[in-house]
């Protein structure tokens, strides 16, 4: 079909497959509407309760200090989405209003414990909106839903009839934070603590000791800040600062100290802790390291304890994790008195070696009523199944240990730091859908934590990384495996998306900010049509790409801005395969829409590049843009007729792409596209 001879047929077919298009999303909207996770339970019945500034909170019954200022929160973010001058002061019990249009009963004042009753009712009618829980967080949990209800018209802001009855899938729906390799302070956390109540998460794994940095303040030994963390970390009242902050929310807060391994950090103040003699200082770079602790000095454990039983005291929470991955031995090799004490003691390898350090650690948590948390290296012979697994090695380790009566958490597949697609995080389970497991093996598997390292992210760039991919993991944590559909759970991210700013999250607004900052303050419009398409390498190519990042690199750069699951290149790549299907007119124009906007800002995007030398290192992908959007018309017009490309045009095509790469450290998305197209024309 060639455009010149139907573009008057392909805007009035465009016009009336869009209203068909969007009469087909619509649907998926009957069941999960804009909700994020999808309730376990939901009918929508018809009809809506409209909002008004007569709109007024009242708790029935038992309440809870934490539960009112929750609920006053939300009424305040109610009153800010929507414009309503709502006049009411706050949310209690001691209310005497007698026309309350919401209520909120609960029985009890949760506890914060894995397993807690997180359930909830809710049901918007004619009468009002009625709110139960069995526990104050389960109330909180029916306070997000209500917010992401609100819908609106040309006539206002409306709630629609509905009765939700509400649960977790699964306990244990956390998010790591690493402080260590890059400092995040205090305000990081909290906000980040408030996107996470906001998608319903629990568990908030604090990661406070690295090579690269211990970040708490240790009373008992204060060299171990003093020496290891450049000045930058939480005080003891910040911590509890923050604990409380994440109860009033429903949020446990359990540390990690990295032992025996990823301890440089620690013996930049205390070198005696060390297998091998010092002097040591904070290590710059990244990778996996030497340093190790002496598992054979009474001296040792004797430290541990008294760190340990401080830091315990420090955190309420019943886990205490204790890190054990990633140990080289071979400064326990190097060590005489550490090989002598193996052999005198029959410890086989330097595997038994470290279960014998285990060991002795868990009799000091144990000792101050915690159960010990680590990564799946600590799953030795004889270890007793209390600890608790968090495989970052796969589900085959995760499946192995919840067999074997160990409880066990999953973070592989939800390492946001590798900057993976969010369909990749959404459609990995803890528990497959078409996996059935014996109910105590089942319920040995308690969910998962999505795990935010910091080696590539800065206080202006981490809330990029976690948001809003970790709305889709929270998703997969609390609701049913079986909510799979991705295309709604997208067009559902882009609504929550914006919702999280509400709460202060920066991982929409800093985007712009960067890009102004690289263009020097120019129109970033040129600049941000090439990186809304790219996004950073994944995995760990980063490391690998000829920069030798350090603790102390810059952050700032292209490949900084770029966010790790570009909408517009999987828009753009999702139509080519649709037009490759059905050769539709519609996708044809939009497609060529698309095209024709890259071309025209070409020439404003190379002025600007070429006066910012930040950008040379993205210049190869401006030109590989240019040169596929010439390209692109005729192939889609090859599909279109459904003509082949010639032996020579093929040949040129296949030298072109086989020269194309990432370039600063970004990948452009929407080869995907063109090589589809490419392959769609190949005879």
């Amino acid at each position: 079909m060639k455009r010149r001879f139907y573009g008057l047929f392909l805007r009035v077919v465009l016009f009336f497959s869009t209203i068909l298009v969007g009469g087909l999303m619509a649907q998926p909207d009957v069941i999960t509407r804009d909700l994020m996770p999808v309730p376990a339970k939901a009918e929508y019945p018809g009809g809506e309760y409209r909002l008004t500034t007569d709109f007024l909170f009242k708790v029935e019954g038992t309440t809870t200090e934490r539960l009112n200022a929750y609920a006053t929160r939300v009424l305040r973010r109610l009153s800010g989405r929507t414009g309503l001058f709502i006049l009411q002061d706050d949310v209690s019990n001691s209310d005497t209003l007698q026309n309350a249009q919401f209520t909120i009963k609960f029985q009890r004042e949760g506890s914060l414990k894995v397993g807690e009753d997180e359930s909830y009712n809710l049901t918007v009618s004619e009468q009002g909106v009625r709110l139960e829980a069995v526990t104050d967080f389960g109330a909180m949990r029916g306070l997000e839903t209500l917010l992401q209800l609100i819908d609106k018209d040309e006539e206002g802001y409306f709630l629609p009839f509905a009765k939700i009855e509400d649960k977790p899938f699964y306990k244990w729906r956390g998010l790591m934070i690493d402080p260590c390799r890059h400092w995040m302070p205090m305000e990081m956390i909290l906000r980040n603590l408030d996107g996470m109540a906001m998608m319903k998460m629990n568990v908030m794994h604090f990661h406070l000791s690295e090579d690269q940095g211990f970040r708490i303040e240790s009373k008992v030994f204060p060299k171990l800040t003093e020496f290891g963390s450049d000045g930058n970390y939480f005080t003891q009242d910040q911590i509890k600062q923050i604990i409380k902050y994440a109860a009033d929310r429903g949020i446990r807060v359990y540390p990690e100290f990295d032992v025996p391994g990823h301890t440089t950090a620690w013996f930049a103040g205390h070198p005696e802790l060390a297998s091998q003699p010092g002097p040591y200082k904070i290590e710059r770079r990244w990778g996996v390291f030497g340093p190790v602790m002496d598992p054979t000095k009474e001296s040792t454990y004797e430290f541990l304890d008294k760190l340990f039983t401080e830091m315990a005291g420090l955190f309420p929470d019943e886990y205490f994790h204790i890190g054990g991955d990633e140990v080289k031995p071979d400064h326990w090799k190097a060590n005489q008195d550490i090989q002598k004490f193996m052999k005198d003691n029959n410890i086989a390898d330097e595997h038994a070696l470290q279960a014998y350090f285990n060991k002795r650690i868990l009799k000091i948590l144990q000792k101050n009523n915690k159960k010990m948390v680590g990564w799946d290296e600590i799953l030795q012979p004889d270890m007793p199944n209390e600890i608790v697994i968090q495989s970052w090695r796969g589900k085959k380790a995760l499946l192995q240990a919840s067999k074997e009566g160990y409880k066990v958490i999953l973070s592989n597949g939800y390492y946001i730091d590798l900057s993976q697609p969010t369909w990749f995080h959404y459609t990995n389970h803890p528990i497959s859908p078409d996996t059935t497991l014996p109910a105590e093996q089942m319920e040995n598997i308690l969910g998962g934590e999505a795990t935010m390292w910091a080696e590539m992210v800065s206080n202006e760039t981490v809330d990029s990384k976690i948001w809003p991919r970790t709305a889709a993991i929270a998703e997969r944590f609390w609701s049913s495996n079986q909510v799979n559909d991705v295309e709604d759970m997208y067009r559902r991210l882009d609504i929550i998306s914006v919702q999280l700013e509400e709460v202060g999250l920066f991982h929409e607004k800093n985007y712009p900010m960067m890009l102004r900052r690289l263009t020097g303050g120019e129109d970033i419009a040129p600049l941000k049509m090439l990186v809304d398409i790219l996004e950073p390498v994944k995995l760990y190519e980063r490391h690998r790409l000829g920069v030798k990042y350090t603790q102390l690199s810059p952050l700032t750069r292209v490949v900084d801005a770029s966010r790790p699951d570009s909408k517009v290149a999987r828009e753009f790549n999702a139509l080519v395969e649709r037009y490759i299907e059905h050769k539709e007119g519609w996708v044809e124009e939009k497609l060529i829409e698309q095209i024709v906007g890259w071309s025209t800002n070409m020439t404003a995007l190379k002025v600007i590049i070429s006066r910012n030398p930040i950008l040379e290192e993205i210049q190869p992908h401006a030109q590989t843009l240019e040169v596929i959007c010439e390209m692109m018309p005729e192939l889609i017009d090859m599909v279109g007729d459904g003509r082949k490309l010639s032996p020579d045009k093929l040949k040129l095509l296949d030298d072109f792409r086989s020269k194309l790469k990432p370039f600063g450290q970004t990948e452009l998305m929407i080869l995907k596209g063109f090589n589809a197209l490419v392959t769609a024309c190949t005879p």
